[in-house]
Order: C-alpha cells, then sequence, then structure tokens
C-alpha cells in the first residue's frame, strides 16, 4: 500500500518542508516539492491521495 513520510531539509530556506512516497519495501517511490510548512506539505498529501490513484498512462515519448 505505501505509506508517506515527512521531512524538513537540513538546508536554510524558505520552503524546507516535503513528503517521501515510499512503497511498502521502504524505496523511494516519489519525493514532493518544496513546501513552506509542515501544514502545507500535509496538504500536499492529501491531494496525493485524493488525485493518484489512476490507470491512465500517457506516453510522451513517441
Amino acid at each position: 500500500m505505501g505509506y508517506y513520510v515527512i521531512k524538513k531539509s537540513e538546508k536554510s530556506s524558505t520552503q524546507p518542508w516535503y513528503f517521501l512516497l515510499k512503497a511498502d519495501n521502504h524505496e523511494t517511490i516519489a519525493t514532493s516539492e518544496m513546501y513552506s510548512s509542515k501544514e502545507a506539505a500535509k496538504k500536499g498529501i492529501a491531494s496525493v491521495q485524493k488525485n493518484g490513484p489512476s490507470d491512465t498512462i500517457k506516453d510522451e515519448t513517441v
């Protein structure tokens, strides 16, 4: 099923928060954009959870 991990960058930044989407085997599937707050990162996770499930594959290499 996978899970999300919220992290804070150690670099000085106005947007230090981000999240990782991890597979059940603990490998990183995706890394989010950077967010200005932990709450904003949580909203990003909610958006992925809401909009993520899809069977559509778009191949833009052809």
